[in-house]
């Protein structure tokens, strides 16, 4: 069965689908809300809620990451960002807050072209440590050649490497490019490594010895990716290909298990709901954390991508303000958008569908329903 399209009589283009274009079924049985486990484990360590903060200025500052490993999820620390640039960023976030529009690509560029700084990654990561909650730090592919031994040495538990696009082999003429599989080999602390979109890339993530797969590109809400490279990944695809990857790869390294981590497109709770249904172990979000009134970017949310020195793929966008992170991880919820209350939503949909656990639940029945097509 193929679910190839013909684009015209020279090409063919596969299908693929959003998560607007599919919703899960219920099944014969519900459960109390309350008996529902959310649950992630990933190596050593073990979250109550399967969620990973984006590693992006607006959402997560060294303060934001420990108040969200304390409500049990996992905070990721841009250690290119603002906090490893500037010993008191504070202003600079204010200053990128109050941006013209139509000169704030321009700005941020300058901001972000101070060096990073060795000691305020080492800095910010004992912060994290300090406060006794699992401290993770994410650099891009360009980047971690260069950082890695500062952020071993500062004793990172989680490391994320996050680009647009990362791949087990990187071809260059250019610089000799990061041996990911050597890489991660010699490093001492588990790797998650993304974004992958396709089962071939991400089954070759997962032959470097990664021990998560970041499934899509990261930056949904604040990416222009699709407009400057045409690149898109729609994610309820996306993410059933690369737990396709995981599956046979299970086998083929004799019960190596990798977690697929949805990346992209999770920006509200019924997002949230689906990745898990299509596969996922757990998420990375974004813009949902960015509209927290702890979050740095106090209602405006960018990624590396706004403020690449020579193409920009990105944005600083508005998301608003819905509530505190708390309010937004657990509720109350106070208007019925999606926004508030997402582990709520997603110990509800599991409930009502008759799952106890996410493992379980990404055995669930899917339907394809273009929401754009139909309100039923």
């Amino acid at each position: 069965m193929t679910n190839e399209i013909e684009i015209g009589r020279g090409k063919r283009g596969r299908r693929a689908f959003t998560f607007d274009d599919i919703a899960v079924v219920p099944s014969r049985r519900t459960r109390d809300p309350e008996d529902v486990s959310t649950g992630w484990q990933i190596d050593a360590y073990h979250f109550d809620l399967p969620i990973m903060a984006a590693p992006m200025d607006s959402v997560m500052s060294p303060q934001t990451a420990i108040a969200l490993g304390k409500f049990g999820g996992l905070g990721v620390l841009d250690l290119e960002g603002l906090w490893t640039r500037y010993e008191n960023p504070e202003p600079l976030l204010a200053e990128i807050e109050r941006l013209d529009p139509a000169n704030s690509t321009a700005r941020m560029q300058e901001i972000y072209s101070e060096p990073i700084k060795a000691e305020l990654i080492t800095a910010r990561l004992k912060e994290i440590r300090d406060a006794g909650v699992t401290v993770a730090g994410a650099l891009s592919p360009a980047r971690t050649q260069e950082f890695y031994k500062t952020v071993e040495s500062a004793g990172v538990d989680l490391f994320v490497i996050r680009g647009t696009t990362v791949s087990a082999e990187h071809v260059s003429s250019q610089s000799e490019p990061l041996n990911l599989k050597r890489f991660i080999y010699e490093l001492d602390v588990p790797v998650i490594v993304g974004g992958a979109a396709s089962y071939t890339a991400a089954l070759h993530l997962m032959r470097t010895g990664a021990a998560g797969v970041l499934v899509g590109f990261g930056g949904g809400a604040a990416q222009t990716t699709r407009t400057t490279l045409g690149i898109h990944a729609p994610m309820a695809t996306a993410v059933a290909d690369v737990a396709a990857a995981r599956r046979d790869y299970l086998d083929e390294s004799g019960g190596r298990y990798v977690h697929v981590i949805a990346d992209g497109g999770v920006g509200r709770s019924g997002d949230l709901v689906k990745a898990f249904a299509c596969g996922a172990d757990a998420v990375m979000i974004g813009a949902a954390l960015a509209r927290a009134q702890e979050a740095p970017g106090k209602g405006f949310h960018w990624g590396p991508e706004a403020h690449h020195a020579s193409l920009p793929r990105g944005e600083r966008v508005k998301v608003g303000t819905s509530g505190t992170l708390e309010e937004i991880l657990f509720g109350p919820g106070r208007q019925a958008d999606g926004t508030l209350n997402l582990v709520g939503a997603l110990k509800r949909a599991m409930a009502t569908t008759g799952y106890s656990d996410l493992k379980e639940f990404q055995r669930i029945e899917v339907v394809v329903s273009p929401y754009q097509h139909s309100a039923d």
